[in-house]
């Protein structure tokens, strides 16, 4: 086994073989959509939580957390909601942010746990969408088979910064232009598909360097992600099939990406590209890019500023010696934070057993949809993670990347993503973010409005697929969205 296969951040039971065969027929793609699979309610496992008809949906713990850890729950939740301040200042235990930044705390960008939205006119908020930037070339990663070398761009950074204290410049702001154009289905019907424009209006320090890539990203919502950590690697890679090897148009591949936790090549799990391999690198990557705080992982109290920005890199820092570990952010705090996120419960499902459900659950297996958006796994057996622990799971994602086609791109690699590739999104809890946040938006830059235009804009491997929906009756296409709806 490749060494990024292992799996450091998980303390694992190995299963039996008698467990190993056990999991392999409960996993196994169900055939029959005559009722409802055993246990398919609990779409987290023992870890679900019940369904809330408010906006609080994605914001409940684990339901199988044992008592004593719900303090540990609510705390880390306070430090996700936190709102930080520039230093110095009076709240020493809030300051630092910045001063170059993107918001001012966790739950500004992933709203009540949710999904963010693109802003629909120029004067919405622009604070949990994000350009992530690159350049061609940099460094090779000889630990990573087809890695493409890419570096941060020199005068802006891995990100657009769009928000700065005061007394400084912020990098520039995102603008937005919108096309739209019509796709008519079998039925007649006829659904306008947009097709977001991005460009960065007013960069405040200088013309950026020549062959700038720019990726739009709108932020995930938070549900499940422990239970997606705890997924066994050897499972999501049984998953693969690089050359399509069975000839059936798919050919999912994992990314390979860097861990700066421990210091080597890992699976990447995180991010719409699969970029980060665990909870924690993620949160302490977000706390440094987002908002300019230092962590363990990221200990430089400037965030991502560059070396053309010298006023952001002389800012006073909020790291005193004797408090936070002489961090912005101290280990307890990062741990707590991750505590939080891998806690957040994915809800029931709903309404399984309504007869248009089970025949767009039929639909969607028999046309290809569950190629990528692979319905089951089963966690590792692990020690001191109840919560995640030997859990049958329903994502409905194989967390591979997958060409999408030409229509998703965003043309900018990330480890060894191609500018064409996206991680499978986890299907549970889709279409609650309307609930959640008041927005309904979908795809990796929001610009789908409705789960049918997020269906239309698949191309690539997802092409046939898409394909057998445009084609598909009246009847038969609600069906789908019913089921999708029951998530």
């Amino acid at each position: 086994m490749s060494s990024w296969q292992d799996e450091p951040h998980l303390d694992i039971i190995p299963r039996t073989v008698e467990e190993a065969a056990r999991i392999g027929a409960v996993t196994a793609p169900t055939t029959d959509f005559n009722a409802p699979e055993r246990f398919e309610q609990k779409t987290g496992g023992a870890a679900t939580t019940r369904y809330l008809d408010t906006a609080d949906a994605f914001s409940q713990f684990s339901a199988n957390m044992p008592f004593e850890s719900e303090l540990k729950f609510k705390v880390g939740n306070g430090i996700f909601r936190k709102l930080w301040v520039g230093a110095p200042s009076s709240t020493k235990g809030s300051d630092g942010l910045g001063p170059l930044y993107n918001a001012r705390s966790c739950q500004n960008c992933h709203i009540k746990d949710g999904r963010g939205h693109l802003p629909e006119n120029p004067d919405d908020s622009r604070v949990s969408a994000l350009l992530r930037l690159s350049i061609p070339g940099g460094g090779g990663q000889l630990l990573i088979p087809d890695y493409i070398p890419t570096m941060p761009e020199p005068v802006y950074g891995g990100q657009l910064q769009d928000l700065a204290l005061e007394g400084y410049l912020a990098e520039g702001s995102i603008e937005i232009e919108w096309s739209a154009f019509p796709v008519t289905l079998a039925d007649g019907s006829v659904v306008e598909l947009r097709k977001p424009l991005f460009r960065i209006e007013g960069y405040r320090y200088g013309a950026p360097q020549d062959g700038l890539m720019m990726s739009p990203r709108v932020t995930p919502q938070m549900i499940g992600l422990g239970l997606l950590e705890s997924v066994p690697a050897a499972d999501i890679l049984a998953l693969a099939d690089p050359g399509d090897s069975d000839g059936d148009g798919i050919s999912g591949r994992p990314n390979i990406v860097w861990s700066d936790e421990f210091g080597r090549p890992l699976l990447g799990r995180f991010g719409l590209k699969a970029g980060k391999p665990t909870i924690r690198e993620q949160s302490a990557k977000a706390f440094a890019d987002d908002m300019g705080l230092s962590t363990p992982l990221f200990p430089g109290p400037s965030g991502e500023c560059t070396p053309v920005q010298a006023d952001c890199l002389n800012a006073t820092a909020g790291q005193e010696p004797g408090i936070r570990d002489g961090l912005e952010v101290d280990g307890q705090a990062l741990d707590l934070v991750t505590f939080y996120a891998r806690n957040l419960a994915v809800p029931e499902r709903r309404n399984l057993d309504d007869p248009a459900v089970l025949r767009g659950k039929e639909i969607a297996y028999s046309i290809g949809c569950t190629s990528c958006h692979n319905p089951k796994f089963v966690t590792h057996r692990l020690n001191g993670q109840v919560e995640q622990s030997f859990q049958l799971i329903w994502p409905y994602t194989d967390m591979l990347l997958h060409d999408m086609g030409d229509g998703l791109a965003d043309n900018r690699p990330e480890s060894r993503a191609t500018g064409r590739e996206w991680r499978t999104a986890p299907l549970w809890g889709i279409t609650l973010n309307r609930q959640v946040t008041g927005v309904e938006n979908y795809l990796h830059d929001g610009r789908a409005r409705s789960l049918i235009e997020a269906i239309l804009w698949h191309g690539g491997e997802a092409q046939a697929a898409r394909d057998a929906v445009v084609g598909l009756s009246t009847e038969d296409r609600k069906a789908l969205l019913a089921w999708l709806e029951s998530l």
